[in-house]
Parts: C-alpha cells; structure tokens; sequence
C-alpha cells in the first residue's frame, strides 16, 4: 500500500503510555474472550463491559513505552485515517451533508472510553457515544500472527470498518438498529447485528475503492490482503477455531464468505447505496 507521501491525520488522539485506574472484572477470561468475539472488528462492545459501580480497590494499569516500530505504526494509523476523512466528506458532500469526523484514539493495554472500560483483547471497536475509534497497535501483531492476515492494506481494512462504523452512526442506522434490536429476541438481534457488520464491511470498501481512484494507494496482492483479512475474522472461522464447531445463529459479525463478498461489494461499486445489507434477501 503506497501510503507514505499520504497527509497526516489531526484526529488521532495519542494515549499510549498513560496510566489509567482499572475496574476488578467479575467475569474473568470468559468475559476477556466473549468480548474479543462480540467486539472484534466493530459494534459497541458496551454491553460486555457494564460492570457493578459499587466502589472498590482499582489497580493502576500503566501502559509500556513505545518502539520506534510502533510509532511508524502510528504514523501509518494517522494516513489511512485522513485517507478516510477525505473520502467520507467527499461522499457526504455529494449528498449536501457534512461529515464529522471522528476521532481515532491510540492505547496500550487498557482504555476508558464513554462506552466503559476496556482492555486491549476485546480489539479495535468504534464507541458512538464519544464517536471515537479505538485500537491498541498490538492487535497488528495478533492479525499477522493469530489469524494469519498479514499485510500492510490488511491493518488499514481494519480502520476503514470502524470508521464504517461512524457512517453507520452519523446516518442513525446503528441507532435505528440498537431500537430493533431491543424489540426482538436474541436470534433476531444476533442476525441484525450482522447485517450492521456486513455494512461497514462495505463501506471499507467503498473507502478503498475511492481512494485507489483518487490517490492510487494500491499495490499488487493488497486487495488480496483485505479479503484475507476479512475472511479471517468470520464468525464460522472464529467458532470453528475456538471450539471446533459453529452456531450460525450466534453469529454477530458474518461469515467469512459474507464478510468477503460485502467488502468485495464495496470496493467493486465504490458506491454506499450499495452497501444496503438490510434489505430482504440481502445476505
């Protein structure tokens, strides 16, 4: 990904290496991994994170220092956002509206947020109520390691869904969704959670695909890199790793083969009309 020569975001908020007050988590690991699986790649992981408020001895979670690998990572985290900022208020330019643009915080190992607390395994996540993004840059690591996605367009897919995320939110489909969601039952609400998924898969795309036209940013194997990427963080390949067996009506974020035609969908049309995963028959 040609990304060097690309302005630099004003947005990013830098928090790494501050020290932050962390709640006692009744819920343990389980909580850990249910959130990684709930939240990884996008929503509001709120819901995993509402905890007791009754007073209690809080540990200080003191954050590492940074390489000078990580702040070559954060130069590349501050591109790919403006990159993202131009194309946004492009779009909603067209469409006589006015994009806000959020803001994309940095952190290691743990996080407050106007969503909660949370630690770094629940991953990148985008909470509206602050319209922040937040990523701790050692999920790079887990996306090359973990589930094999190498790639610098990979970890820039990855920005893109959250930012997905705050289009979702300024157009008020993630509020109309959270309100659907709290009239029908888990099922229902489970299959409406993949369908927002699946959106910002294609409004990463749609990024991509305006981007490329705009400022050439690819190079030979990265759109692979994203389908890869995509395609790895499914809910049948993410259950099929963890317990060796899928629940199809547990899934949250889509399936590999939905998440790979969606940002496919995206990055073909460059056009969010398209992108209307809610429609009968959609997915």
């Amino acid at each position: 990904m040609r990304w060097q020569i690309g302005r630099r975001s004003e947005n990013v908020e830098d928090r790494r290496g501050s020290r932050i007050s962390a709640p006692v988590v009744g819920g343990g690991i389980g909580a850990v991994i249910l959130s990684l699986v709930v939240a990884l790649l996008g929503g509001d992981p709120s819901v995993i994170w509402q905890q007791d408020n009754a007073q209690s001895d809080r540990p200080t979670t003191e954050s590492p220092r940074t390489t000078q690998g990580q702040d070559q990572m954060a130069d590349f985290v501050s591109v790919v956002l403006a990159n993202t900022e131009d194309t946004w208020s492009s779009i909603f330019r067209q469409q006589g509206n006015t994009y806000v643009e959020p803001k994309l915080v940095l952190y290691s190992n743990a996080v407050e947020s106007a969503c909660g607390f949370a630690r770094s395994a629940v991953g990148p996540f985008y909470c509206p109520r602050d319209q922040k993004v937040y990523i701790d840059l050692s999920f790079y690591r887990d996306l090359k390691n973990k589930y094999q996605a190498p790639g610098d367009f990979a970890q820039a897919y990855v920005i893109a869904h959250e930012v997905g995320h705050h289009v979702q939110n300024l157009l008020g489909i993630s509020g109309k969704v959270q309100a659907l969601q709290n009239q029908v039952g888990q099922a229902e609400a489970n299959q409406l959670s993949v369908r927002l998924e699946l959106q910002a898969d294609c409004f990463a795309g749609v990024w991509a695909n305006r981007a490329e036209r705009s400022r050439q940013i690819l190079e030979e194997g990265d759109i692979e890199e994203a389908l890869n990427a995509a395609s790895s963080i499914g809910d049948d390949r993410l259950q099929e790793q963890a317990r060796g067996y899928i629940v199809p009506e547990s899934f949250t974020h889509g399936s590999s083969a939905q998440r790979v035609r969606w940002f496919k969908q995206g990055i073909q049309t460059g056009d969010p009309k398209q992108c209307n995963t809610f429609a009968r028959g959609s997915i």
